[in-house]
């Protein structure tokens, strides 16, 4: 999983990604309020005596507040300080604002630098969280290696929360004796209860998607694992009876290079992204993991489907297919990913193609994302595919 989150230093009680005023990585965000104050003064200095601005000049350390750090603002709130005083003073005594707008100036001034340390130790806390969201992520979804399984892959996970609450999206590669095993899935619901739901499941998968030839059984695995999970949350107190997971479990054979195996439980269906075009894979009939005794027809079927080669698989959360654009119109990931192919047909390669759905998501709903989002691209390696065409020679 890419990592969202970076930790970095921090240099004047302001972490450096909040600065957003830097030049050649130098912060230059004292510039404005040290303009501001020269500017007060001038014009002070210009007018005529019934019209003083020098008041004006607590705006600095407000100024400050919001864009530089505690020493910085605090310096600018006695520099303010200061400038009232000499440049008050050059006026003749008549003119002069005097004591009321002194006080006024060094309230304002001292309010500015609590105000700073207020905002700097959110902007901290708010590192934390993503560094903490980012952490159990990491935990969670572990690294795949290139072509593990035998498969080319590429995945991007954007978080939609800005307050760092972490989602339970989740997928994983699992090679084994009886073939490679993909699972995309998503969690109901946010927090620690979604990711503990999200790293119970992948570990199951992990374990059946290994040992378990049969795709049917790894798929009724999953459904017990989160049957017992739930039960095992109620347990303890947690109100996560209702909690359930959408989610497609994929299964490349060994012995059959051009098809994939399909369990889809109330996920949306992949798309399968060539040089040919866009098609999408028949939608699941199935329930989400955790409602299968609901089920009228028992567990999804197991659906197959041919691939040719150069063919990919797309595999996304609703985060994509719900992203809306300002008039609340839906992205329309399967008309934009056809565009795209036809103009280049390298789209579908997986890093390519990760790439043109997450700027085209972003793009579309403006960066304001309704959910958290996963996307996820596999296909057989091109070793493989040579295989599988000279084993049909």
């Amino acid at each position: 999983m890419p990592d969202g989150y970076r930790r970095t230093g921090r240099r004047d009680g302001v972490a450096p990604r909040q600065q957003l005023l830097r030049v050649r990585g130098r912060s230059v965000a004292w510039v404005p309020p040290l303009l501001l104050l020269l500017a007060i003064a001038a014009i002070d200095r210009s007018t005529g005596g019934e019209f003083r601005t020098i008041s004006w000049i607590v705006l600095v350390p407000g100024i400050c507040a919001a864009i530089c750090g505690v020493w910085t603002t605090a310096a600018f709130a006695a520099l303010s300080l200061v400038t009232y005083v000499v440049v008050d003073s050059a006026w003749p005594h008549q003119y002069r604002t005097g004591i009321p707008d002194f006080i006024l100036v060094a309230a304002g001034g001292a309010l500015a630098v609590l105000a700073c340390a207020v905002r700097l130790r959110g902007e901290r806390l708010m590192l934390h969280m993503q560094d903490v969201a980012a952490t159990t992520r990491r935990a969670v979804l572990r690294p795949l290696p290139p072509g593990w399984g035998g498969l080319d892959h590429a995945g991007v996970y954007l978080a939609a929360d800005s307050d760092a609450r972490i989602g339970g999206d989740f997928y994983d590669i699992q090679p084994g004796p009886a073939g490679t095993r993909v699972l995309l899935g998503d969690v109901q619901g946010k927090g620690l209860g979604a990711v503990a739901t999200a790293a119970a499941l992948l570990g199951t998968f992990r374990e059946a998607g290994y040992h378990e030839r049969d795709l049917v059984t790894v798929a009724d695995r999953l459904e017990t694992r989160m049957v017992r999970h739930r039960r095992h949350a109620a347990a303890l107190g947690r109100d996560e009876e209702d909690r359930f997971a959408t989610a497609v479990l994929l299964g490349f054979p060994e012995d059959d290079p051009d098809v994939v195996k399909v369990v889809n439980f109330g996920h949306e269906p992949p798309l399968v992204v060539g040089p040919a075009g866009v098609r999408r894979l028949p939608p699941g009939d199935g329930l989400p993991l955790g409602l299968g005794e609901l089920a009228p027809n028992g567990p999804p079927p197991v659906r197959r489907a041919r691939l040719a080669p150069g063919e990919t698989l797309l595999l996304f959360t609703d985060g994509v297919t719900e992203a809306r654009d300002g008039t609340g119109a839906f992205y329309p990931l399967a008309a934009e990913l056809a565009r795209a192919v036809a103009a280049d047909p390298r789209t579908a390669e997986p890093q390519r193609l990760v790439a043109h759905v997450r700027d085209g998501t972003l793009r579309h709903c403006g960066g304001h994302l309704g959910d958290d989002t996963t996307i996820f691209a596999v296909r057989r390696t091109a070793a493989r595919d040579a295989v599988a065409g000279r084993s049909r020679v």
